[in-house]
Parts: structure tokens; sequence; C-alpha cells
């Protein structure tokens, strides 16, 4: 039917326009929120660099940036390095560092993990 001012949708027409356009917006809301990332980025090369007893805060601080976190672990500073990337249908990637210090500001040891094989 016309009005002489272009087509007219019928009520069934809107519905099922609507209907598809709801989906679009929650399928694409889904896929987004299925991802995401924690953490900051480090360069994982370096951390073979790592001497214990030897490197300083100063070095560690010019080899991966500032921490994401600091803490205290056995009255100890700590330093932690991290990056966590969460995915619905990729894998999920994950690699952290933390560095302990002793009180000269020496590292005294450090853990480093991956998910990447």
């Amino acid at each position: 039917m016309k009005n002489g001012k272009g087509p007219i949708i019928s009520f069934r027409q809107k519905h099922k326009i609507h209907r598809i356009i709801s989906f679009i917006i929650c399928t694409a809301f889904i896929l987004i929120a299925g991802c995401a990332t924690v953490g900051h980025d480090f360069p994982v090369d370096l951390v073979n660099n790592i001497q214990i007893g030897k490197t300083t805060k100063e070095e560690i601080r010019n080899m991966f940036g500032e921490p994401w976190r600091i803490g205290l672990e056995d009255g100890r500073e700590t330093w932690s390095y991290g990056q966590y990337q969460y995915a619905m249908f990729s894998e999920k990637d994950a690699k952290d560092l933390v560095v302990r210090f002793n009180d000269k500001a020496i590292v005294e040891s450090y853990t480093f993990n991956t998910t990447n094989r």
C-alpha cells in the first residue's frame, strides 16, 4: 500500500527489523565483552638479563618500565609486571614477572611465568 509519500511498513515488518537490529547489537556486544586485557606489556626477552644479587631497582625500571603493581612479601618490596589477555573464543595469554628486592634495592629473587610455549 502507498499513501502518496512512499511505502507503508507494516507492524510485523517493523518488529522483524527491530529484532534483527537488536540481535546484531547483542551479538556485537557479546563478542566485544568477551575480550579483555589486564596489566601492562613488558619485554619478555629481557628477563634473562636479571642477575640475582647484582641487578638494581633502577636497572629493573630501565629494562621493564614502571611496575604494574608494587607490594611486600616477607617484608621485602616486590615489583610486579604482568599482562593477561582473556578471550571468549580463542587462546588466553598471560605473562607475569615478580621481582623481589633486598633492603639495598638489589634483586634478591624473581619469578617469571608465561602461557606461551
